[in-house]
């Protein structure tokens, strides 16, 4: 069984798990669904705002097919969210490819 194939198994029986939600995405990435991963981080982060993760690997997303625009309103708000939660980190992965970008 495959990566995906498995983290699909584990859904069915807590389909709202956001971590196993974000490595689907993930894997969606690696095997070049890029509708398909996006679906999924929006999905994370219009259910649970404070799943900070998903924010920068949304935008490195929208980034890469050329949709600059949304990926800087999504480092936007995810620089807002981490702050808020004081995730110094995230903060400052966020901002570092939002000035790179915007």
């Amino acid at each position: 069984m495959d990566r995906v194939a498995r983290i699909r198994e584990l859904l069915k029986t807590t389909p709202e798990d956001d971590f196993l939600q974000h490595a689907l995405a993930l894997e969606y990435v690696k095997e070049g669904d890029d509708a398909l991963a996006r679906q999924t981080f929006e999905t994370i982060l219009n259910r649970n705002a404070g799943y900070v993760g998903s924010y920068y690997h949304l935008g490195k997303l929208l980034e890469r097919t050329g949709e600059t625009g949304p990926a800087i309103a999504w480092y936007e708000k995810g620089m807002v969210v981490a702050k808020a939660a004081g995730d110094n980190h995230a903060y400052n992965e966020l901002r570092s490819v939002y000035d790179d970008l915007a």
